[in-house]
């Protein structure tokens, strides 16, 4: 038995998401991820069920594990109950714990869903704070989006919402005393210090690299390669 094997059972996930995978290939076959991408559950399972340090090490490594929608459409329709999903879960915990999600395209943008979304929740109160979601670093958002952030405050007051505003409302205000319960919650179960994991994983990589943090993170935030779909 591999120790990434050993590592990977203490997640409960792991011993709920594996009994006995058949490689029948249903999980694949409904697996919306797989239509689109270069994405068989069936076969990251049969690795796993290996336990193959290697394999599982070129997992942890990989792109593949990052490709899950967590949908579980896997478990509607496995014969033997697996869940692949939750396997999935798993090896991505594992992968960040280790520092491996640093290798792969990605696995790095955790690097920044951890510093934007967890810093606006944590700041705000929101996942996605409007006068952090700039144009200029989220294109994709559309020339509409460049305007409406140079008119954030008349949008909001004409469509009703109460941006940065006490009392009721789209995007209000969060009371401090709340948010400071919030950061309670990151520290008490562990997320703040997975934060910091991902924080310190993402500059050695930068480092690695010859960056510095902001050039790590512009790379991150704007490569996206061809390679991932499946066609």
């Amino acid at each position: 038995m591999g120790k990434l094997y050993d590592l990977l059972m203490k997640d409960y996930r792991l011993k709920e998401g594996l009994n006995a995978c058949i490689n029948c290939g249903t999980c694949t076959a409904i697996c919306p991820a797989a239509e689109f991408y270069r994405y068989d559950p069936r076969r990251i399972v049969d690795i796993v069920q290996s336990k193959d340090d290697e394999e599982i090490e070129k997992l942890l490594k990989s792109d593949t594990i990052w490709y899950c929608g967590e949908c579980m459409s896997c478990v509607t329709r496995c014969p033997r109950e697996n869940a692949p999903g939750l396997i999935i879960m798993s090896l991505r915990s594992l992968s960040i714990d280790l520092g491996y999600f640093v290798e792969s395209e990605k696995g790095r943008q955790q690097y920044l869903l951890t510093k934007d979304l967890c810093s606006n929740i944590l700041d705000y109160g929101y996942c996605v704070y409007p006068r952090r979601f700039d144009y200029k670093g989220h294109l994709e958002a559309g020339r509409v989006w460049e305007w409406e952030e140079k008119h954030l405050d008349d949008v909001f007051e004409r469509l009703g919402g109460n941006l940065d505003g006490k009392g009721p409302g789209a995007m209000r205000r969060i009371p401090q005393e709340d948010l400071d319960q919030l950061k309670a919650i990151f520290d008490i179960t562990g997320a703040t210090e997975r934060m910091e994991t991902v924080r310190r994983a993402g500059e050695r990589k930068a480092a690695e690299l010859g960056m510095t943090v902001e050039e790590f993170t512009e790379m991150v935030y704007s490569q996206s390669s061809p390679k991932h779909l499946n066609h």
